[in-house]
């Protein structure tokens, strides 16, 4: 076609005299036609060039000036045609413009991390814009465990959440399969486990349109023939899945399946080589020392080289510098001349006559007890006495008055029995007798009662023989501190009590304590026994008692009214150790228990 276009007669191949264009009857690809008609073409141009032709019939017999209006019409008319197609196309090249601009941003993007977390996300908010949809999740596999790493519009969300449980069992059940489920309202073409998960899933987030994919290295993608030959004989390696989901609209937009095969492939890559990363040995260690680098470069040098000097000088100082080693330890204040008070008979307490810190003398009643048994066996044994003497005078009348000698000698022989029975009831009458007397409780000695409400704790209590009720101490004999040593801690005292004792027992094992009443002030004592056995006491678990006296004037001068019992805060001086060691050892001992079976 001429670029002016053509007028073609009828029932020939030649145009028209006047025509615009000129025709060869020798031309064979000269516009002809058979028909009784005229044909008007004209061409549809665009910048690509010519893209089609409009073919016009009219009738014979019109004015050749006539028919020329009617070509200059028709190419006004495809001028107009051109026009539009060179606006679409300008149109479709922007729209592949965008959306080659928005894959080189995912692409670049999507594989500038190496982490697998933040590319996850990446992937899920950039992969989301790039294929239009309403949400795209990515769940990596880690060995057998599937989990959600991101949801796209969110920068956290709750993996226990329903919605969150049921979208992971979804996508472990298509990683299993490392099939592409593809959702739009029919589930009766998929696996059963697959189905059952999505329908639970869809049922809780009523999900129009969903997606699927999981993210499979293929054999192409591995360079490596070696690992190709691995995986043709095992199944393909699942790094997880994309999900995409269509919220709203089950429409989907064109282009949109190629969308999503393109952000998979980039996923694909970017999580496999992410996992590859956070899968080499020691990647913490070694970023770390990436990032720190920068310290041994430039101007920093000379400021990191004196920042290494001195942590070296302050390591080798706590290493190798000696210093006093302690052991932190907690006690009370007790007068040196405690006399405890013992329950010597079974029974109920009735009565306390005494209060915490009340004086007083050797043989004053403390307690009164009563005893239900000791009650009721006197009250027996003294009818078997009343008892006993009414057979007794029977029996002196039988055996005077008898009616023959044999039952005079009868009444004798059991007269015997009886004065011996009696004689032996009268006794126990007497013992119990001692036993009652013993339920009134006496003070063994002159002191002060330092029981912490005595009354309290033993009115209406049920007692034992030999058990402890109260103590009395004499504040006059002096003070001591009773400390409660921790059993985990007594291997640090106990070997450095035996070093000492070995060397002669001339040097002391000395503690600096601090009373409660007198924070401030320090005292010097010296532990003068320790229990050889650990019992539980309270919070603190097993712990072993130690004594530690102290010079009493100087302690009498600050202290001027000790308090029976007062906290007192010690540390008891073990050797030396280094710096370290003395503020690390507690967690030192614990490792070395834990894993060398080590008793400190």
């Amino acid at each position: 076609t001429e670029p002016g276009g053509a007028l073609v007669a009828p029932h020939t191949g030649v145009g028209e005299a006047g025509a615009t264009v000129g025709t060869d009857a020798d031309d064979e690809h000269a516009p002809a036609t058979p028909t009784p008609f005229v044909l008007g073409m004209a061409p549809v141009s665009n910048d690509q060039g010519v893209q089609g032709v409009v073919e016009v019939f009219q009738r014979p017999g019109a004015r050749p000036d006539t028919q020329r209006g009617y070509l200059n019409y028709l190419l006004k008319t495809c001028d107009l045609a051109g026009d539009y197609l060179r606006s679409r196309r300008l149109v479709h090249l922007a729209d592949k413009q965008s959306l080659w601009e928005q894959l080189e941003s995912f692409t670049r993007t999507a594989h500038e991390n190496l982490d697998v977390r933040e590319s996850a996300y990446t992937i899920a908010n950039e992969g989301r814009r790039l294929i239009g949809c309403d949400r795209v999740t990515v769940a990596v596999q880690r060995g057998s465990r599937v989990a959600i790493e991101a949801i796209s519009g969110l920068d956290t969300f709750d993996k226990r959440s329903n919605a969150a449980r049921l979208l992971t069992k979804a996508a472990r059940a298509v990683t299993k399969t490392a099939e592409d489920v593809w959702y739009s309202g029919d589930t009766s073409d998929f696996a059963p486990q697959v189905e059952r998960a999505i329908d639970a899933y869809v049922d809780e987030s009523n999900t129009k349109q969903m997606a699927i994919l999981p993210m499979v290295v293929r054999e192409s993608d591995d360079p490596n023939p070696e690992d190709k030959r691995k995986r043709r004989k095992g199944p393909p390696k699942v790094l997880g899945c994309l999900i995409v989901e269509q919220m709203v609209d089950s429409t989907t937009p064109e282009g949109y399946r190629q969308r999503v095969d393109v952000v998979r492939a980039h996923s694909t890559t970017a999580i496999g080589n992410a996992l590859e990363h956070e899968g080499l040995f020691l990647m913490p260690v070694w970023k770390l020392l990436g990032r720190a680098m920068w310290l041994f470069r430039g101007p920093a040098l000379p400021k990191t080289a004196a920042a290494l000097l001195a942590a070296g000088g302050l390591l080798a100082a706590a290493l190798l510098v000696p210093t006093d080693f302690t052991v932190q330890t907690t006690g009370e204040l007790k007068p040196k001349r405690v006399a405890s008070v013992f329950a010597q008979v079974t029974g109920d307490v009735k009565a306390v006559l005494v209060k915490q810190g009340q004086r007083v003398r050797a043989g004053q009643v403390l307690v009164e007890q009563q005893s239900l048994e000791l009650q009721k066996q006197f009250v027996d044994i003294k009818g078997q006495i009343a008892e006993a003497v009414s057979q007794q005078r029977t029996l002196r009348e039988e055996a005077i008055e008898g009616a023959t000698p044999q039952d005079r000698y009868r009444a004798a022989a059991e007269l015997a029995q009886i004065d011996t029975r009696v004689e032996w009831l009268q006794r126990q009458l007497q013992v119990l007798g001692r036993q009652q007397e013993k339920l009134t409780v006496r003070a063994p000695a002159d002191g002060q009662v330092i029981d912490w409400k005595v009354d309290e704790k033993l009115t209406s209590r049920p007692v034992r023989q030999g058990d402890v009720i109260m103590e009395i101490a004499d504040p006059s004999e002096g003070w001591l501190v009773e400390l409660s040593a921790p059993e985990k801690r007594m291997g640090h005292i106990a070997r450095t009590w035996n070093q000492l004792q070995a060397a002669g027992g001339e040097e002391p094992l000395r503690v600096e304590f601090y009373p409660a009443t007198h924070p401030e002030e320090a005292f010097e004592g010296r532990v003068v026994k320790i229990d050889t056995t650990a019992e539980a006491r309270g919070e603190e678990g097993n712990t072993v008692l130690m004594t530690v006296e102290f010079d009493q004037q100087e302690f009498l001068s600050i202290v001027t009214e000790p308090k029976l019992g007062a906290g007192v805060q010690a540390k008891v001086y073990c050797g030396t150790s280094s710096i370290a060691y003395k503020y690390t050892h507690d967690m030192i001992d614990a490792i070395r228990a834990a894993y060398f079976r080590y008793k400190p």
